[in-house]
């Protein structure tokens, strides 16, 4: 009856000449026929649910170790699936982790240049400002630009993907509750977990994102701080408090360990930075950690304790927890299927990147090892060739990491540590970025080169580097060190002059002849 009358509504108008009121009828006609062909045809069933059959793998997550497995798996001919719970692709790494950081270091750094150091380079500028909503509008433009592109690859080689949460129920078979609110159940051969990590919480403390930050929050506030407190000072905790020191903010950072920069750093490299940070403006508590934070009427109050049991107060107006991250594994239903976990939530895999099911596998930082994207990709590469027959091969001490403070610093092997508790005999040479002639020229000196070589065969165990480009540097170490270089091949390799790499080059002449040449 309701479709007959606006039937005859339209015909009425017709002689009227009022266009838009047809228009609007004629759509209302369309809408109720749509409508009422759908509960006739479909009268007890979800549109949004659907089943994805004869799939060879399904990829739990898109972060960079999920994204890149999908890719390897599709390019080696295997019909893959990928699960994303979020609403665009990229993990934390690409949407609040490493790529937005790098946008707010890199922008926080030219500001600061601007600011304190241009005037002694020969240029001058007035009334230097910062511009938060355009920062922060860069830092989105970067991540939209990489996470559409994950998009993009995925259309290019073939991959379906589906987003939502999603569930392991029998070892070849997913269930994913959909973001719509539908379900997709996805039968697989093959099942490869890449759900990442979160950020740790701090007991007691509870994160709203506005006072009290994660990694998360810091990276999205809408004004700088006047001050700033960091729970940690660990990567995470030195890079986003040089961003906001950079830009106006007081930072002071409340660490347990001795040292900054987190586990795994050498400790003469620790102090090295924790040098520079102190000449930019930042503070630093060691040995001391945290026993309360509240919110006051003056600001987030925190309460520390140093290792001599002295307390002191600290109040700010925004404190930043960064204590870690941990392995993401809930509601993927390990629990039911009996898939091994050990007591720090990480999943137990085998060279292969097994877990005690065979057909199910793990990578990145639901796994053993460092908490990093480069790592997880390349687990997920060599991860997916093993499943197509090839044979898993990752040498795990030639994996670098990066911190992208100014200057950075970064590291690939063993540190000055390592060797000492592994009683490994070894020779240390080392080349200050002060007496480097491209440092010098740019005005940018602080930093050195450290290279640990084993004492009798020479051969490379770790290179450490603090300078501006030490995230490019470090990987001509890190080649040299999976071919089982000495520091003798890197030192006999002609590097163009003025570069910073020759650094490494004089590092490495100091370890294997004694002497560097320019110091």
């Amino acid at each position: 009856q309701d479709f007959a009358a606006l039937t005859k509504a339209v015909v009425s108008t017709q002689s009227t000449g009022n266009y838009f009121i047809q228009s609007n009828l004629r759509m209302q006609c369309v809408r109720y026929a749509i409508r009422s062909s759908q509960t006739r045809l479909l009268p007890f069933r979800s549109l949004s649910s659907s089943t994805i059959s004869d799939s060879d793998l399904v990829v739990i997550g898109s972060g960079p170790g999920g994204y890149v497995a999908a890719i390897k798996a599709a390019q080696l001919g295997l019909k893959t699936v990928c699960v994303e719970k979020e609403s665009t692709f990229g993990g934390t790494c690409l949407n609040v982790g490493c790529i937005p950081s790098k946008a707010l270091l890199n922008n926080s750094h030219y500001y600061h240049a601007a600011k304190h150091e241009f005037a002694a380079r020969g240029i001058k500028v007035d009334n230097v400002e910062v511009d938060l909503p355009q920062m922060m509008k860069a830092k989105n433009d970067s991540v939209s630009a990489l996470t559409g592109g994950i998009a993009g690859l995925f259309k290019k080689n073939s991959i379906t993907s589906v987003k939502g949460m999603g569930t392991i129920v029998t070892p070849n078979q997913v269930i994913v509750k959909n973001t719509d609110g539908g379900r997709t159940t996805i039968n697989t051969k093959n099942i490869l977990i890449a759900t990442g990590s979160e950020v740790t919480p701090f007991p007691g403390i509870e994160v709203d994102e506005k006072t009290i930050v994660s990694s998360t929050g810091a990276l999205s506030l809408d004004k700088v701080p006047k001050s700033l407190t960091l729970i940690g000072a660990g990567v995470i905790g030195v890079e986003l408090g040089s961003v906001w020191q950079r830009l106006g903010a007081k930072v002071t950072a409340i660490e347990f360990l001795g040292n900054i920069g987190g586990a795994g750093i050498d400790l003469e490299i620790a102090k090295t930075l924790q040098r520079s940070l102190t000449k930019q403006g930042m503070k630093f508590k060691l040995n001391t950690k945290v026993m309360s934070a509240e919110r006051t009427p003056e600001g987030i109050k925190v309460v520390a304790e140093n290792k001599k049991g002295k307390q002191e107060e600290l109040t700010s107006e925004v404190l930043l927890v960064c204590v870690g991250r941990r392995p993401f594994t809930s509601g993927l239903g390990l629990d039911n299927i009996g898939v091994t976990v050990d007591p720090r939530g990480k999943i137990a895999v085998n060279e292969r990147f097994q877990t005690n099911i065979p057909n199910i596998y793990a990578i990145g930082d639901v796994i053993d090892g460092p908490m990093l994207a480069h790592k997880a990709e390349d687990e997920g590469i060599i991860c997916v060739e093993g499943i197509v027959g090839g044979v898993p091969h990752i040498n795990y001490d030639c994996v670098p990491s990066v911190v992208y403070t100014h200057p950075e610093v970064a590291w690939v092997g063993k540190s000055e540590e390592d060797v000492k508790a592994a009683g490994i005999p070894y020779k240390v040479g080392s080349f200050p970025m002060a007496a480097n002639s491209r440092s010098k020229t740019i005005n940018d000196t602080d930093g050195l080169v450290k290279v640990i070589a084993h004492k009798e065969t020479d051969r490379l165990l770790g290179v450490h580097i603090v300078c501006s480009v030490a995230g490019e540097l470090i990987n001509e170490a890190a080649l040299a060190m999976e071919y089982g270089a000495s520091s003798e091949d890197i030192a006999r390799v002609c590097h163009a002059h003025p570069t910073v790499s020759e650094a490494l080059k004089e590092a490495c002449v100091s370890a294997y002849a004694g002497k560097a040449i320019n110091f």
